[in-house]
């Protein structure tokens, strides 16, 4: 059977699948703020941090349920520029305070900036192959979401536990 990167009933059960997956950890995120939100609070950067898992999550429903849209894969990448624009611009803000306080930690900079990027970028890049007709197509929009889901649960797992050390 042929890969078929550009069909998007074919990656039909990826997308319910994803946006259900994305939506559960959405709402355990929510939990986990309420239950350390005081601690959060009075750490400088990390309610910033609460915010981007959300987005990156909220990013990875929405963009699933754009591909179960039953359009062509012309409208959907547009939608998956338009996704990636927006979760970059609130991404981007939330990160402008913690960044300035941080100057002089290019380290601690590029392990943020890898916690972000995938999740966001690889839709823009999913976007441009879905209008071109080449280059991976829905191949990319999948490594978006799994970018997403991982920075998500890399930026949970500090919400949850590293706060509390």
């Amino acid at each position: 059977m042929p890969v078929q990167n550009y069909d998007t009933e074919a990656w039909h059960d990826l997308f319910v699948a994803t946006a259900g997956a994305a939506a559960a950890l959405a709402g355990l995120v929510f939990v986990a703020v309420s239950i350390n939100i005081e601690r959060i609070l009075a750490l400088a950067g990390v309610p910033e941090r609460g915010l981007q898992t959300v987005v990156l999550l909220l990013g990875a429903v929405v963009i699933s349920v754009f591909g179960l849209v039953p359009q062509g894969t012309s409208a959907l990448g547009v939608e998956a520029l338009c996704v990636s624009a927006a979760l970059l611009a609130v991404l981007l803000l939330s990160r402008r305070a913690a960044f300035t306080g941080m100057r002089g930690h290019p380290g601690w900079l590029m392990s943020r900036l890898l916690v972000l990027v995938p999740g966001t970028l690889l839709y823009a890049v999913g976007g441009i192959s879905l209008l071109a007709g080449a280059g991976g197509g829905l191949a990319w929009v999948l490594a978006g979401i799994l970018g997403a889901l991982l920075g998500a649960v890399s930026n949970a797992w500090v919400l949850l536990v590293e706060i509390l050390r």
